[in-house]
């Protein structure tokens, strides 16, 4: 390190050099002081800050990437606000001192307050090439019970300078929806990563506060501004409003959305990391043929995450919602992960899946359907203090499979078997609830009501009375059965897996019966109904849309001429009707079958457009006519240029934007377009690869982290890639890939057996051309020099059998394959590309 210093009339610059060896250039740090108006500015290639230390101590600029992004009369500065005064270090008793040690820069004697109280802060900032280090000590000479806490608050110069702030649990404020001055919106989080993605700049916030509570808050302000607010504290601050409950996080007309609190007295510390990054490239996600990739993008990165209420909080509604509701009774809050594609919504949501394990099943195995800001939409007496209740429409039965569907689906994209085993025997209890609700053992669960005549709902969509034998609730039941009886084959309870099995076989079986036979398909209206009484009339016969794509998409519907009908149905009155996207049904409901005001048709849920069932859609028509599903996810994308998607749902009649609930389902399609078109499907022992693209997304190239590891995913016409830094995985066909260090692992289809695995410490490039019983072939390049070893092991061969290797038309060896239908044999690499063929006699 070089620390050089110049001395002029009022200028003093003290300039650092820091060398890093693994880097072929400096990096520079600059410091420079102005004594005179006791401003000092410093900062690295990508932040500069100016500290104010003249009778206030306060960030007045920060520039990021050249852009000054602060207020400039207020900037950053720390503000405590009481019943009776409000203290800040914008005015202090005296003027602070200002010390520059190596890299150092130290501000003391920041003091504030009036004789009812003192406070003392201290701030350290220590520079490094990437990262600013704001540390804060303080000490209150005596406790205080604040209304306000900013310790500190960043004014931003414009409620648009960032389009948003992800939290570090996977959240997201998202400042378009701050549509009114004052709106405040408060959570549970250490960290904030700012960005704007038309600027391409990030800002990452970081506070580090052992044994102490964060809690942050968002407010576009009366001049509007964005004020960013940090309260460490050592308990958990608690939202201010609805009568008594505490519980909601966003805020209208007014600032104080956390509750008043204790601050004690003495000393305490945190530390706040400021970090730029390059929004394109953390949170790029490759190139898009044949589908605007900007607005796909956009939906995944906003959209998809409004769900996140807070800190344990997941679910389908936003933030914004006037009473916040969550649905525990959605099974695809888990699959939305997948396409937003973060570790932090991943691992946030787990934490949120441990949090409903330990307050919303009861002991009997019954999980609460929903949580809310308040108790309002909650039957009497049926919730809890911590906010999950019963819903007043009726007893909605879907939540029991729905959390086990979140936990698989989770489960799934971390790979993560010591987490989910510590739901085993809670989510055995919610399908246990719900299996014996099955009376007369027909494979059917039966709802809480008989009749429609009793007016409750039982699924999803909640004013529609289906009751008895609901083919919503089962369809989802089915899902969860398989999902789960795999989870607890690895986990070695064979039992439960074959009980579980042989559930979803017979729910199966009868679920695709003639409503005559005690099923639900409806020979006469060609599709699956919605639900039968336990008088046997027949009801929701009007091509209820997610009960069909339920049934096709969850594989309970596996024939061919059946699945046709149902979508060509589907189909042909969408192109009569000029329908942008799917409805919840086709047809209206019958009168009495559902809430008074849905009728006439369409209203509500009796006939509009929920997009929060476009992922369904797109995955049973990817595997039969995939342009369809491309044609509908391009139509939510135009829908999102237009509005943004900052619905509720749309209208049948004028498909115009209704409801104050704004859906993170809306991005459902976008997710369908990931999962069943790209065919990206992260699983827990491999990632698996099975498009369904078309000729106009040809060419298409998705960048997409798998357990932390960045992988390339290149989707041609019968020509799909894999490729991490080291190895490349080409196939004509699905398959899985998987890679630790030097390990390769080749799945052939969706097999959960690994197929080939070849270790190297070669960049390998393998395209496999045949994978057959007695023929397994492949081309295979490597990148490197010199030459270094191969090693191949083949499984799932015939046991105890001679193969012959030939390498480029050459026999190389003959070998035997053990007993376990495994063979192993060994190979130098060249520089010219080999074709390795494994045939058996």
């Amino acid at each position: 390190m070089i620390y050089s210093k110049r001395r002029s009339s009022f200028l003093f610059p003290a300039i650092l050099f820091v060398m890093f060896t693994s880097s072929v250039f400096a990096q520079n740090i600059n410091i420079k002081n102005n004594e005179q108006t006791k401003k000092m500015v410093f900062g690295n290639q990508k932040m500069s800050i100016t500290l104010d230390y003249n009778g206030r101590a306060n960030i007045s600029l920060m520039v990021i990437n050249g852009e000054q992004v602060l207020d400039t009369t207020e900037g950053i500065y720390s503000f405590i606000k009481t019943k009776s005064a409000r203290y800040s270090t914008l005015h202090l008793s005296a003027n602070p001192t200002i010390k520059v040690t190596g890299n150092n820069i130290t501000l003391n004697g920041i003091i504030y307050g009036d004789k009812a109280v003192t406070i003392n802060e201290t701030w350290l900032f220590t520079l490094t090439a990437d990262k600013i280090q704001f540390d804060v000590y303080r000490t209150m000479s005596k406790a205080i019970i604040a209304e306000q806490v900013a310790m500190p608050v960043f004014i931003f110069n414009s409620i648009n300078t960032w389009e948003g702030a992800y939290q570090g649990y996977g959240g997201l404020a998202w400042f378009y929806l701050f549509n009114k001055k004052q709106d405040t919106y408060g959570v549970h989080t250490n960290s904030s990563q700012f960005w704007n993605s038309k600027t391409g700049k990030g800002l990452s916030v970081v506070v580090t506060a052992p044994e102490k509570e964060v809690a942050m808050n968002y407010t576009r302000t009366a001049t509007d501004r964005l004020a960013y607010s940090i309260a460490v504290l050592p308990k958990k601050m608690l939202p201010r409003f609805d009568s008594g409950t505490q519980r909601r996080r966003y805020i209208r007309d007014t600032t104080d959305v956390w509750a008043p609190v204790t601050i004690g007295a003495g000393t305490g510390k945190q530390t706040i990391t400021l970090t730029y990054f390059d929004f394109n490239e953390q949170y790029g996600r490759g190139k898009f043929v044949g589908i605007n990739g900007k607005q796909a993008s956009a939906v995944l990165n906003t959209i998809a995450r409004i769900g996140v209420i807070d800190k344990q909080h997941f679910g389908g509604n936003s933030w914004r919602t006037p009473y916040g509701p969550i649905c525990l009774h959605e099974q695809y809050i888990a699959q939305m992960g997948l396409a937003i594609n973060d570790q932090t919504y991943l691992k946030g949501y787990q934490q949120c899946l441990d949090f409903y394990r330990d307050n919303a099943i009861g002991a009997d195995g019954r999980v609460w359907p929903r949580w809310a800001y308040s108790n309002e939409d909650a039957m009497p007496g049926k919730f809890t203090d911590k906010g999950f209740y019963e819903a007043q429409w009726g007893y909605l039965l879907d939540s029991n499979p729905d959390i086990v569907t979140n936990v698989s689906e989770l489960y799934d994209q971390t790979g993560d078997i010591s987490w989910v085993k510590t739901h085993q025997q809670s989510c055995e209890k919610a399908l246990d609830w719900i299996i014996k609700r099955d009376g007369n053992h027909n494979g059917l669960v039966e709802m809480m009501t008989d009749s429609m005549q009793q007016k409750r709902g039982s699924d999803w969509i909640d004013i529609i009375w289906a009751s008895y034998e609901n083919a919503f609730v089962n369809a989802k039941l089915y899902h969860a059965l398989v999902l789960w009886a795999n989870i607890e084959k690895q986990l070695g309870n064979i039992a439960k897996e074959k009980q579980y099995n042989a559930f979803a076989k017979k729910l199966k079986s009868n679920f695709n019966k003639d409503t005559t036979e005690g099923g639900f398909w409806d020979k006469e209206n060609k599709c699956y109904v919605h639900w039968r009484d336990k008088n046997g009339s027949i009801h929701g016969r009007n091509m209820v849309i997610p009960v069909n794509f339920m049934a096709i998409a969850y594989g309970i519907c596996d024939d061919a001429a059946r699945t046709k009908t149902i979508l060509d149905t589907i189909e042909t009155q969408m192109q009569n009707e000029h329908l942008f996207f799917w409805p919840l049904c086709m047809t209206t409901y019958a009168k009495g079958e559902g809430n008074d005001w849905q009728f006439p048709f369409p209203a509500y849920e009796n006939g509009d457009i929920f997009l929060s069932w476009g992922e369904l859609g797109v995955k049973a028509y990817a595997a039969y006519k995939p342009e369809l599903a491309v044609k509908y996810v391009k139509n939510v994308l135009a829908q999102y240029a237009k509005d943004g998607l900052a619905f509720q749902r749309y209208g049948r009649v004028k498909q115009d934007g209704l409801g104050d609930d704004i859906l993170s389902g809306n991005s459902l399609s976008i997710v369908g377009l990931y999962q069943a078109i790209y065919g990206i499907n992260p699983l827990y022992n491999r990632f698996y690869l099975n498009p369904h693209i078309t000729n106009e997304l040809a060419g298409t190239q998705v960048r997409y982290h798998y357990r932390n590891q960045p992988l390339v995913i290149d989707l041609a016409m019968n020509s799909y890639s894999v490729s991490n830094k080291q190895f490349k995985i080409t196939d004509k066909s699905d398959f899985s890939f998987f890679c630790v260090k030097n390990d390769l692992a080749y799945f052939n289809g969706n097999s959960d057996n690994v197929a080939l695995k070849i270790a190297t410490q070669s960049n390998l490039m393998i395209d496999i051309k045949s994978w057959n019983q007695d023929l397994y072939s492949w081309t295979q390049s490597c990148q490197d020099m010199v030459s270094k070893k191969l090693v191949y092991t083949i499984n799932q061969l015939n046991p105890n059998r001679f193969y012959s290797i030939s390498i480029n038309n050459k026999l190389y060896q003959k070998i035997k394959s053990n007993g376990n239908g495994t063979l192993v044999f060994n190979y130098k690499t060249s520089k010219d590309a080999d074709e390795i063929v494994v045939a058996g006699k």
